[in-house]
């Protein structure tokens, strides 16, 4: 019997565009939102790998969602968000 031990990892683009953090003139991933909140955020520690991509395993990104809940949807400041 085999077990899958592998983590799922996503790049920064993929978690963009899975938590709709989407340039709306260009269409493209908005990354420099998630790379904001990793210097505000100090929960949010991306795994760097090859060629020092970040990529963002599931609880990282449930970190991300519930900041982006937050911040868009409850209308929180940041300094608000930090103290949560």
């Amino acid at each position: 019997m085999k077990f899958n031990m592998e983590k799922t990892f996503l790049n920064i683009s993929e978690v963009s565009r899975k938590l709709n953090l989407i340039n709306k003139k260009t269409g493209k991933p908005a990354n420099h939102i998630l790379r904001f909140w990793e210097k505000e955020f100090k929960g949010i520690k991306p795994t760097i790998l090859k060629g020092n991509r970040r990529y963002y395993d599931s609880h990282q990104i449930d970190k991300i969602k519930y900041i982006k809940y937050l911040l868009r949807d409850k209308g929180l400041t940041i300094k608000g968000v930090k103290k949560i």
